[in-house]
């Protein structure tokens, strides 16, 4: 079974830790599904369950066990998955090293948009 190259930051272990622990199941694991999509690439939907379901792989980072579905790890591999708590942003986030920037405005290296010119005769009012 391929055991995906993940980092964990402090910040998302503590997300998940905290998940896990005020859940029914605090013995339990963090199970991260993750599919492409969204802005940064990624489209993430988590639970906590008590034990891995058929093919998922676990991950322990410092005890907390995590819980990949197949595609997931595919996904993630080389991935660092962080949280962030901002005021625009609250959430998962994944950085991969080799994605292309998307060029939407949240996107801190990202090419500038396309931009469109359109003459104001055009515009006419009916």
């Amino acid at each position: 079974m391929l055991q995906a190259q993940v980092t964990v930051t402090p910040a998302a272990e503590k997300f998940m830790r905290r998940m896990v622990r005020f859940s029914t199941t605090p013995v339990g694991g963090f199970r991260l599904t993750v599919t492409p999509g969204g802005c940064s690439g990624y489209s993430s939907e988590f639970s906590v369950e008590a034990a891995p379901r058929g093919g998922d792989a676990e991950l322990a980072f410092n005890g907390l066990r995590v819980f990949l579905p197949a595609e997931s790890r595919l996904l993630l591999d080389g991935v660092t998955v962080d949280f962030a708590d901002t005021p625009t942003q609250s959430g998962l986030t994944f950085f991969n090293p080799n994605a292309e920037a998307c060029g939407c405005s949240t996107a801190g290296d990202a090419k500038p948009p396309a931009q469109a010119t359109v003459s104001l005769s055009s515009i006419r009012r009916m």
